[in-house]
């Protein structure tokens, strides 16, 4: 039977149905649990990893602005529906669920489409583009009471389990301080003059989407658009979301009452390198109050140095008052060496993932609740996005997260949101 043909049939049958354990939109007539049949807007390159990931569900809608992209996935998927625009694939009717893999730029009009329509969604990281945007979409997923999940892979591995224990379990005291480093960087650039024409296979104004019009060209997509501020939000909005997750993890922290930032005079068009940002954080039930700082593109702590941890290149470490911790996506140390000489990792307490994709997934057949939901990614990603608009804006800003306001700094207010291009809406 079609996906539509069951969910009539299951309508019909309601009664014996009832007598099941699982929910009734997803268990067939003989017991077992069907697919979902879910969409997947953006299909290469980040896309094409997520649509692995999900690929043992029904994949019933494929989307992409690169038709040469879209063929290469319809080959593997060939059952599947074609769109070059989301917002014709979030017309079909049966979807349960969609991917999105787009750029920074789109994720959260898609994602606002997908929510008002009630269907489960998946999302690369960073969850959106701007403040106003992430705030939008942490109301419809509640609003609408929808399964989320941002797709913060690493949060999936042992690693970070293993580190949250030790930070939770008081291994090194009350934590005042973290210093997160990334070595990676997009950035710098001028826009460029010459205009080449659009590729036959490319649907160019699609993939502006909302974003100001500008003349196509290779310097934005498919992978640079990270550095354009219009597009992306650089080296931060790209690998913040993974680094500073596991210190929101591990420190409970939502959203910061201050941030500021330092790097070079800030370009119109392109994101800094080197760049630094510090988020103060006000204590929380027995955590004190607590600087986290941010630095890429070159950017670095003396205290790296300084406690003998100079080798590491990209990692998050916590200063607590009995020692430190240093973590990256697959080990961790403590410190200093003489104190914990002797040291026991205790015993886990955090069970394993059954796997980032698997979470949401079943989840979503079961109406659960994801690790990486949109109420917590939503406070990472709000907290990350406000070091480029601390940045962008040249001065500190006082945040207040309730009212969605940069108190005192109307620069900062002005990048909060952003304006949509006539014919896009959020």
């Amino acid at each position: 039977m079609s996906h539509l043909n069951r969910r009539q049939f299951l309508r019909g049958t309601a009664g014996a149905a009832a007598c099941l354990t699982l929910p009734a939109p997803f268990v067939r007539a003989n017991g077992f649990q069907e697919k979902l049949a879910i969409g997947v807007i953006g299909v290469a390159n980040r896309g094409a990893a997520n649509l692995g990931g999900v690929a043992g569900e029904d994949i019933v809608a494929l989307c992409d602005i690169d038709e040469n992209y879209l063929a290469g996935a319809k080959k593997r998927f060939a059952d599947a529906k074609t769109f070059v625009d989301f917002r014709e694939l979030l017309e079909q009717k049966g979807l349960d669920a969609v991917v999105i893999s787009t750029p920074d730029h789109t994720h959260a009009p898609a994602a606002a489409a997908a929510l008002r329509k009630k269907l489960d969604i998946y999302c690369e990281k960073p969850l959106t583009h701007s403040v106003r945007e992430v705030q939008l979409l942490r109301k419809l997923a509640k609003e609408n009471g929808r399964v989320t999940q941002m797709g913060t892979q690493i949060h999936a591995g042992g690693n970070y389990r293993r580190v949250v224990e030790l930070v939770r379990g008081g291994a090194i005291g009350p934590v005042g301080e973290v210093h997160v480093i990334c070595n990676k960087s997009w950035s710098g650039g001028e826009r460029p003059t010459d205009t080449p024409p659009v590729p036959k296979h490319i649907h160019y104004d699609l993939w502006l989407g909302p974003a100001p019009e500008r003349p196509y060209h290779p310097a934005y997509l498919p992978a640079n658009w990270r550095r354009w501020w219009d597009f992306g939000g650089g080296t931060l909005a790209d690998m913040a979301c993974h680094y500073v997750d596991l210190a929101h993890w591990a420190l409970e922290l939502t959203t910061p009452v201050r941030i500021s930032a330092e790097g070079p005079e800030p370009h119109p068009e392109t994101t800094p390198k080197p760049f630094t940002v510090h988020w103060e954080h006000p204590a929380k039930g027995s955590r004190p109050a607590l600087t986290s700082s941010w630095y890429d593109g070159g950017a670095r702590p003396a205290i790296f140095e300084k406690l003998g941890i100079g080798d590491w290149h990209n990692g998050v470490l916590f200063v607590g008052e009995k020692g430190w911790i240093v973590a990256d996506y697959g080990r961790w140390v403590i410190g200093p060496e003489e104190r914990f000489k002797d040291f026991e990792a205790p015993k886990p307490s955090i069970p394993d993932s059954i796997g980032h994709y698997k979470e949401w997934i079943k989840a979503c057949k079961e109406r659960g609740e994801t690790t990486c939901n949109f109420e917590y990614s939503g406070a990472l990603t709000e907290t990350v996005l406000l070091g480029n608009v601390a940045f962008r804006a040249g001065e500190a800003i006082e945040w207040d997260s309730e009212a969605c306001t940069a108190k005192g700094s109307e620069a900062a207010q002005r990048l909060v949101e952003r304006e949509y291009r006539q014919g896009w809406t959020l």
